[in-house]
Order: C-alpha cells, then structure tokens, then sequence
C-alpha cells in the first residue's frame, strides 16, 4: 500500500480536516489544527505530506519519526499539530487495512465506555446555576466552566468574588456528586491565583485547569502546593519531553494532552504511559471536531488512568456547525447517560462525509481568538 496524495479542509466553526489517500483504495481522516492558527497548520501539513507521498502508509511509528526527526527545527504547535493529523490518518488507514478498531492495534480497551462531560457557561460565565441543571438532567455527571473573564496581574478582590460565586452557584446548583472542573484558561497570574486557587477548596472541584501559563509551571508548587483537589495542565505542551519535567516535579495530578496538538495518538498514547509510571491521570483536551474526538477516545480505551474526556457538542463557539454534523452516521459518538460506548467500527471508527466537508469549506471563517485588552489598555490573556 502507498501513500498517494493529501487533501485538507478548513470548516466551521474553526477546524482543519485531513484525508490521505493510498493506492488500495483506503483512506484515513486526521484533524491537525491549532485554534485561531488553521491556515498556519494547513500549510505545514502540505510541507510535510513531501516526506511520505508513496511511502506505506502503515508504518506508523517510522513515519511519525521521519516526521519529527527529519526537521532539524522540531516540535511547537504548528509543527506537531500538523503532524497530529497525519498520525491520525496514518492509524485510521491501518484500523481500516486490518477491519478493526485503532484500540485494538494498541493493545486492546481497558474499560467498555468512556465518561464525558461537557461545557458551560462561555468565556464570560453566567446563568452557571440553570446551564449547570440542564446538562445534569440530561445525564452529565460533570462538567468544566471558565472560572473568570480576564484578570489583571494584581487585581481586585472584587473579581475573585466574582469567581468564587459563579462556581458557588454552580455547586449548590447540583449537589456534591457532580464533578465541577474550572478552567483559568491561563488567564489568572500567579499572584492572583494563589488567591483564588485557596477560595476554590470549600467548593470541592474536580480539577483546575491552567491554573497558569504554560511558561509559567514553576510557579505550580507555590500556589497549589497546599491545595486538597487536583490540578491540570497540558493542553498547551506539545510533546512527551514537555511533560516530562511537569512529572519529574510532581506537582500536576492530570495531564491534558491534545490529540490534534501533541503529535497526534502515537505521542498521546506515550503521555498517557509516562503519566501512568506517575499515578497521574489523563484527561485529554478536546473542543474540537468528530475525528479529534474519536481519536482521545481511543487513547482513552487504552489507558487505563484515562479518567474523563472533553467534548465540545453544543459549545458556545459552535454557531456555524457541530461535531455531529460533519458525520455520516453520528450513532458512534452519541453520548448516553453522560458515556460513550467503545467505539466498534474500524479505524478510528467514525465516517466523514466528505461532501459535506467540502460544501462548508466554502464557507470557513478565519476564525481567530479575541483580543482583550485591560482597563488600562494592556492585553489580556485570553
């Protein structure tokens, strides 16, 4: 079998999809995209899709390394994120050759169904306490909020009230058997979040994530060090070397790799096993689309510290289309009572309709994130 050629397609609301094709007739899907970055990665998937037109596409590991190893410059967002698609792909077309699930190429599930939970409340959170009922009621048994709107270096105990409220509401909303994460989204510096990290602990939350930067994870055993409920990060480290050091320190309890970020599901799988050597769990990171998705899933089914998955369906950013939409059969990532069952099919276990992929290219929006700006003028973090 030989690597025959590459299409991509940038869609709504601000995605990237990938198919290789081959000269057996099989094909695989990837989705190597950065947010607010799409273009960007697209052109390095078409730089790097060079290295492996006529190559077999099932060797997967030799081809992630000729990837990697075959740039001098390496790593970063743009440079794994297009890789992450290919790999995909690459395991997509292998799944599909053999007639089975990727999971079962890795060494078989560890669990029947994976837990999900979903998002509420948008970059500024409100009516937190009615959006938390509702995806309780229709079978969530968590979900993650943004914790706060922009926060300046030194703020205002103001804003910090403002931030314990919100997650209040949400608690006295469902009750304490409902895993409540809360996003700083790296917005919250560390001279703030020393302070709201401690206001937090009454509230019991499931994970914070980002509690800072990704520049700035040496401040971890300063502000969380005496914290009792587990702290995230990772979805801005873009490789197993990354996280190496966050392991080696022993101040993260959950690790957040994206599937469509870090190298795609041969290098999550390695995060997944160092974390395990740690007794950290995986949460992988995803607000994206169907392909991203199916393939945290199967990282997922394999890892046995894999505790919870992110979804994006129905998030406040999908206005132009969902995750669902861009499937043939959406059956397989139907949620059910806040679970997803073991995908069956083969590859990475979803159809794409490409007709579909194609029509809405024509309307992708160059989606990028917002600027926010301080009082005073200076940037925010977003």
């Amino acid at each position: 079998m030989k690597i025959t050629g590459i299409k991509t397609w940038r869609v709504p609301p601000r995605w990237c999809f990938l198919k290789i094709e081959t000269d057996e007739g099989v094909h695989g899907w990837g989705e190597p995209v950065l947010e607010g970055r799409a273009a960007t990665v697209e052109a390095a998937v078409h730089e790097l899709s060079e290295y492996i037109i006529g190559k077999d596409p099932r060797r997967v590991e030799d081809i992630w390394q000729m990837l990697y190893r075959g740039g001098f410059y390496r790593g970063g967002p743009i440079l794994m994120s297009a890789i992450a698609g290919i790999d995909q792909a690459l395991w997509d077309i292998k799944g599909k050759a053999l007639g089975v699930p990727v999971h079962e190429l890795l060494g078989g599930a560890v669990r029947d169904k994976m837990r999900m939970y979903c998002w509420i409340g948008g970059d500024r959170p409100n009516e937190i306490g009615r959006q938390a009922k509702e995806v309780v009621e229709i079978g969530f048994t968590a979900f993650k909020m943004n914790g706060t709107p922009e926060m300046a270096i030194i703020d205002s105990y103001e804003k910090v009230d403002d931030a314990v409220a919100r997650i209040a509401e949400a608690r006295e909303a469902v009750g304490m058997g409902v895993g409540i994460a809360v996003d700083f989204h790296g917005r919250v510096h560390k001279p703030m979040a020393k302070i709201l990290m401690k206001e937090l602990e009454p509230f019991r939350p499931m994970f914070v994530e980002e509690p800072v930067l990704a520049e700035h994870l040496h401040a971890l055993p300063e502000i969380a060090g005496n914290v009792s409920y587990p702290i995230a990060t990772g979805e801005r480290m873009f490789s197993r070397y990354e996280f190496r050091g966050v392991l080696e320190r022993g101040y993260v309890d959950v690790l957040q790799p994206d599937l469509s970020h870090c190298g795609g599901i041969t290098e999550a799988r390695k995060i997944a096993t160092m974390a395990e050597a740690y007794d950290v769990a995986l949460a992988p990171h995803c607000p994206l689309g169907p392909i991203a998705l199916a393939a945290c899933l199967t990282v997922d089914f394999v890892s046995h510290n894999a505790f919870i998955q992110e979804q994006s369906m129905g998030i406040h950013y999908n206005k132009e289309n969902d995750v669902l939409d861009y499937m043939v059969d959406p059956s397989p990532l139907q949620i059910v009572d806040g679970y997803l069952p073991l995908l069956e099919k083969p590859g990475l276990g979803v159809e794409i309709n490409e007709a579909f992929v194609e029509e809405r290219s024509k309307d992708a929006s160059n989606w990028k994130n917002p600027i926010w700006r301080h009082e005073d003028g200076s940037i925010a973090e977003w």
